[in-house]
Formats: C-alpha cells, sequence, structure tokens
C-alpha cells in the first residue's frame, strides 16, 4: 500500500514545486503537482491515496482554505503546510485544525523527507485498515466464520466445507488457543445437523469417575451421591454433534468404553444395562500427536485409528501472518462494542508489534490483546508486546551515521568531484546525489578540503 502513495505538491511558484518535485522523486516518492488548490481538490475523494504538501499563500484557495474543505472531505488525509511568512500563530491554528505538520519555508530537506515518510505511513495504515473492515463487514458464511487470510486457513475452510458435507468423524490438531473449538463450531453449524445440539466436554482435567459420569451418564443410586438420574454428553450429543477437547488425557479405561460406543453407536448409563442408540458426529481435538501417543501407549490404538477418518491441523499463529491483522481487527470490533467504548487509533508501531510477536497464546492471546487495546490498559499496550522498535531505530541511526561517514570520506578523498567518487564508492552518481541530499552534502565544501 505505501508505495501507492501520492504526495500531492500544491504551489503557484513553479520554481519551487518543480524542486520539489525532483527532491522527493529522488527520494523515491510518488508525487503530483498542482498550480492552485481548486484543481487538485478536484481530484481527491474519501479513499484518495494521498499525502498533501501545500503552500499557504496562493489566490483563489489559500492552504488554510484547502486545509478545511480536505478536512470535510476525510479528515484523515495527511495535510503538510508550508509557508514562507514564519506566522507561529498561523502555525499553531493550522495544527488545531488538523493540518498534519506546519512547515516554514526554506525547507530543511532532511525534516520535510522524514515528515513526508511518517505522512505516508499514516495514510497507508488508514487505508489498510479501512479496507480490512470493509472486507471483514463484506464477509459472509463460513468466511465470516473462520477468518483469516492465509493459504492455511483458506485449505482449512475447504476441508471444514467438505468435511461437513459427509459428516465423519474428524480430529482437529492445533496447540492451546489455537481455535479449535472454532473449528469444532463450523464442522457443526455447517453440516447436515446444524439444527441439533452441539454438545463440548473438556476431558482435561477430570477425575475417571467424573468425566466417566460426564460422557456416558448414570442411572440414581448407581454410585454414592447420584440420587437422580443424569443424561451424559454422549446422550445430550444424540443426532447432533459431539465435541471432546483435550482428548488426549482422557483415561485409557473411559477409552475402551468410549470406543464401544463409536463402534456399536450405543450407550449404556452407568448402572444401567438397556443400551441407547446413539447417532451423533465426533469431533475431537488434541494438542499432542495421537498417532505418537498411540505409539508409546499413552493413547489407545484402537480408538485412534476409530477417530482418525479425517483430521485438520491448524498452525500456530506465528505461522500465518496473514491472518494476525484480520483477527486482530475482529476481536477490536467485538470488545470496542462489548465495553461500549471508541477503537483507539493503530499506529505503525502498534502494527509492527503485532506482526512480529510470537503470540504464544495464539488466537487467544491475540483476542486478549484487543480487549486490552481498546481498554487502553497502557501496560500492557501493543507498544509493549515485543521492545523491538527502539532498538530498530537505534540500529537504523547508526546506519545512517556510518553511511554519511563513507560518503564523506568518497567526497573528500576525490575533493568533491562527485563522478569520481561514485566511483570510489561503487555508487551511481544518480545514488551518489540522492544520498549526499539525505545527508545534507554539499560537494563544493569538499573541494578546498
Amino acid at each position: 500500500m505505501k508505495k501507492d502513495i501520492r504526495i500531492v505538491i500544491i504551489d503557484d511558484d513553479l520554481e519551487i514545486s518543480e524542486a520539489l518535485y525532483e527532491m522527493l522523486c529522488l527520494e523515491g516518492f510518488k508525487v503530483v503537482v498542482y498550480s492552485d488548490a481548486k484543481t487538485a481538490l478536484a481530484r481527491l475523494s474519501v479513499d484518495s491515496a494521498v499525502v498533501i504538501l501545500s503552500d499557504v499563500k496562493m489566490p483563489n484557495m489559500d492552504g488554510i482554505s484547502l486545509l478545511a474543505k480536505i478536512q470535510n472531505l476525510d479528515d484523515s488525509i495527511p495535510v503538510l503546510l508550508m509557508s514562507g511568512h514564519g506566522d507561529i500563530p498561523m502555525a499553531l491554528q493550522a495544527i488545531k485544525d488538523g493540518a498534519y505538520d506546519f512547515l516554514e519555508k526554506p525547507l530543511d530537506p532532511e525534516i520535510l523527507v522524514s515528515q513526508l515518510k511518517r505522512a505516508v505511513d499514516k495514510r497507508s495504515l488508514t487505508l489498510e485498515n479501512r479496507s480490512l473492515k470493509q472486507d471483514l463487514e463484506n464477509l459472509s458464511g463460513i468466511d465470516k466464520f473462520i477468518l483469516g487470510n492465509s493459504v492455511t486457513i483458506k485449505n482449512i475452510r475447504k476441508s471444514i466445507i467438505s468435511l461437513c458435507a459427509a459428516n465423519v468423524d474428524t480430529i482437529i490438531y492445533g496447540a492451546t488457543g489455537s481455535g479449535k473449538d472454532r473449528v469444532a463450531q463450523a464442522l457443526h453449524k455447517y453440516s447436515k445437523r446444524c439444527d441439533k445440539r452441539f454438545i463440548a466436554i473438556n476431558c482435561g482435567g477430570m477425575s475417571e469417575n467424573l468425566i466417566e459420569s460426564e460422557l456416558f451418564g448414570h442411572e440414581a443410586g448407581s454410585f454414592t451421591g447420584a440420587t437422580k438420574r443424569h443424561i451424559g454428553k454422549i446422550e445430550a450429543a444424540n443426532g447432533g454433534t459431539l465435541f471432546l477437547d483435550e482428548i488426549e488425557t482422557m483415561p485409557i479405561s473411559v477409552q475402551i468404553k468410549f470406543l464401544r460406543v463409536l463402534q456399536n453407536r450405543t450407550i449404556e448409563r452407568v448402572g444401567s444395562t438397556i443400551s441407547i442408540p446413539i447417532e451423533m458426529t465426533v469431533i475431537v481435538a488434541s494438542k499432542a500427536d495421537l498417532a505418537q501417543l498411540s505409539e508409546v501407549g499413552d493413547f489407545r490404538k484402537d480408538l485412534f485409528y476409530r477417530l482418525n477418518v479425517a483430521s485438520i491441523n491448524i498452525p500456530p499463529l506465528c505461522e500465518r501472518p496473514d491472518d494476525i491483522m484480520p483477527l486482530y481487527q475482529h476481536y477490536l470490533s467485538k470488545a470496542a462494542k462489548r465495553y461500549d467504548r471508541e477503537i483507539p487509533e493503530l499506529l505503525p508501531q502498534d502494527i509492527n508489534a503485532l506482526l512480529q510477536h510470537n503470540w504464544p497464546g495464539n488466537v487467544r492471546e491475540l483476542r486478549n490483546a484487543a480487549d486490552r487495546f481498546v481498554l487502553g490498559i497502557l501496560e500492557n499496550n501493543m507498544h509493549n508486546i515485543d521492545n523491538k522498535e527502539a532498538a530498530l531505530v537505534s540500529y537504523e541511526q547508526r546506519m545512517d551515521k556510518f553511511e554519511k561517514q563513507l560518503l564523506e570520506e568518497g567526497l573528500r578523498i576525490a575533493k568533491g568531484q562527485v563522478s569520481e567518487a561514485a566511483i570510489l564508492l561503487d555508487l551511481t552518481q544518480k545514488t551518489l546525489y540522492r544520498k549526499m541530499l539525505k545527508h545534507q552534502l554539499d560537494k563544493s565544501f569538499f573541494k578546498n578540503d
């Protein structure tokens, strides 16, 4: 998106416009020039991929009036005003009225380029967020239920649709917080059983007696404390879908009984000898590889083979960066509605932190981060997810300083002759001129050095 942002120069002084055009083109910007504000304004729209660099003193429509009209059109378009009159009250008022910056002529090239780069980043981010929000609003069906733009997620959506049509038992693999329950719900929601019940139970941390009672149910008096009949999760899922999370933690003795249910599609409550017919789709989820567990005896091989009709693997979030921003935007919107708050502005450093973070807690951690961002909990803000930004800035500053020293040395040896310095530095003359402009190096300074 950044490469599509244009710098729109508006100045009735053609000499200044041409100088700015040449300099900014050398810096890699896309630039267009207008000699009057009305013509430029007519070319703008709400989602124009532009940054405005306008003079203040112009006939017909001055820069302040232009700023007001752009604010009414799209107040997120960065407008940088420039004036040679040094009017501090005007500058302060312009910033208050929404100008991105107010620059005094003659312009400092380094400051100008720096501010334009920041403005381009800001505009690019705004347009990307708008596009992402629009895409999310336009989603429907499984694309809206299972969010993500990565190839992996697109393939998972295809697998879900295929498996839904077949109603086959399925294993879902994925780390904690990766969204296994969401995939399980999708397998039910888009199947022919969608009008029946979706029953979920987490096998983790449950004792053998408790999980047996929860799964199979029991009759009154079947054990101490069983004062009345209890319908188990399997029976409750009859006609619909049963989802067993963390099935790798299911006790072996319970695995044996559950295997019998899958094979016979009947169930007997604890304390009963009556077989109850069961028709359901079984979906299980595991953080561990059930095939490996079955090889070492920690999971029954026969149960694994019975369940392993189909499987879906959800990679960790750090392996699918294309999904981070769509998911984050989705959870920001949900958090804003839940807490009745406005969504704070996402800054470039926020996006950078989001994309660089490893997300060990996967989607669950991302959702919590979105909640904290909306709530304004600063100590957990995105700026603090990773502390790489400061190191990055420091590194860039050191590299800039080193580059300037090399250029100075080359120009000094060549006594200010750019063509000779370019050969010494192994650069083209155009590149050397651009770097000299960046570091504000004047070749005449080195002629008599």
